[in-house]
């Protein structure tokens, strides 16, 4: 009995971190809104808090699973609460310094939580997954961990968008008690695992070798990829229903030229389909294989995106949007197309889970650092998203630039069918 406490006390703990995961993270997105008017920045710009983000990605992947592999998980969780709790300080800082550093400072602190958020992604997904005891049960908490995560991202934007009220006036201090909430989670957190024991798995010991062994299991290089082009997915749809419904019907790349405080609102809605996506996986996870699901959201998406790129501009249905301000519902008519693509939200919410569910299948004692690489192609979704804005440029449409999800698509589906199948090496692997 006293072992399945210490199994769920753990289970609550990395679910909480998955939580914390998404609430810093998607800060990034709003303060957006007012590093653009406190700066003065481009759009290009004011988004550096994700840029930031997913860069630390890149270059703390595989060190992360490292630490993993030499001080274990809950060592490794404490390491990356410091680091947040450092981070959301930095941000903090950017509020209270001259305007001439504080753009900078706000870089360096976006880019320090960025490593946070690096490090506690590969805590919490194999743990999650060791917890549950691999399989079906690993997948569904994960999946249920997912649900508080998109849960947390909801609370963001409930929050900035109380706390920003007018754009045009917007400072970062107004972002100081979002901060400071982000600041206490992390400081709880670290003390309830400071005194929560965690049964581990034994680790390898650390050597650069352990890249190569993870790497020797194909099903496993083929699942990185596999994430790699999900972040295409999962970053892409929204970002060009954006970018579609608000730029101006005249422009080189035409839109429809919508107000673009609306069309914030109906992009939301494709965040709702995920949290609603994952309520679902969460709880049939237990039930329904990896394969199962992933090849099912797959060919959904698939004829969700084919209907969208096919369908006409003329035929019209009422969206919802909300107003996080004053939780106000505001409709608003966009293409049956645009609809169609927001819908692929239900499908992008168990991917993550599912495929990594797969990805480390019989991985044994490489799970650690599979876990770094795997958060390294988070990386992906800045590269995939280039190249959809590159295939919109080209063809002077949006609307073209969902072949490349379509691809991408197709590629996980292939994964769940065929690739995602453990060779006898792995079936096999004891360690």
């Amino acid at each position: 009995m006293s072992t399945q406490k210490k199994q769920w006390a753990a289970i609550i703990i990395m679910i909480a971190l998955f939580a914390m995961i998404a609430f810093v993270t998607n800060l990034c997105s709003p303060m957006a809104i007012i590093v653009k008017n406190d700066f003065g920045a481009s759009n290009l710009l004011a988004q550096i808090g994700n840029y930031g983000n997913f860069i630390a990605y890149l270059v703390m992947g595989i060190p992360a699973g490292m630490l993993i592999a030499k001080f274990g998980y809950k060592k490794t969780a404490l390491i990356g609460l410091f680091v947040g709790i450092c981070g959301i300080l930095i941000q903090w800082l950017s509020g209270h310094v001259g305007k001439e550093s504080a753009f900078l400072v706000y870089l360096i602190g976006a880019f320090v939580s960025g490593f946070t958020m690096c490090i506690l992604n590969c805590v919490v997904n194999p743990m999650l997954n060791l917890l549950g005891g691999g399989g079906n049960k690993g997948n569904q908490l994960i999946q249920l961990g997912g649900v508080f995560n998109s849960t947390a991202a909801v609370c963001v934007y409930i929050i900035m968008g109380a706390l920003i009220g007018d754009a045009a006036k917007a400072h970062i201090a107004d972002a100081t008690p979002a901060l400071m909430i982000a600041l206490a989670i992390f400081v709880v957190a670290f003390i309830i695992i400071s005194i929560t024991k965690i049964e581990e798995p034994e680790q390898a010991p650390v050597n650069v070798g352990l890249i190569k062994g993870a790497c020797s299991y194909r099903h496993f290089v083929l699942g990185i990829l596999a994430i790699f082009l999900y972040m295409g997915i999962e970053v892409g749809v929204p970002t060009y229903v954006m970018q579609y419904l608000s730029t101006a019907k005249d422009a080189a790349t035409p839109g429809l030229g919508m107000d673009t405080d609306i069309v914030g609102l109906i992009v939301a809605v494709y965040w709702f389909m995920m949290l609603i996506g994952r309520l679902v996986g969460a709880s049939i996870g237990g039930k329904v294989s990896s394969r199962v699901l992933i090849t099912t959201v797959s060919l959904a998406c698939i004829a969700l995106v084919l209907f969208g790129i096919f369908a006409p501009e003329t035929s019209l249905v009422s969206i919802p949007g909300v107003n996080w301000a004053n939780l106000e519902l505001k409709w608003a008519e966009v293409p049956v197309g645009i609809f169609a693509f927001i819908l692929v939200g239900l499908c992008t919410s168990v991917m993550w889970g599912g495929i990594f569910n797969m990805a480390v299948e019989g991985l044994g004692k490489y799970t650690a650092i599979a876990s770094g690489i795997f958060m390294t192609m988070v990386f992906g979704c800045a590269i995939m998203v280039a190249i959809e804005a590159a295939v919109a440029d080209a063809f002077g449409s949006f609307t073209a630039s969902y072949w490349v999800i379509l691809v991408c698509a197709a590629y996980i589906l292939f994964y769940a069918l065929i690739g995602s199948r453990p060779s006898k090496k792995a079936l096999n692997n004891k360690e």
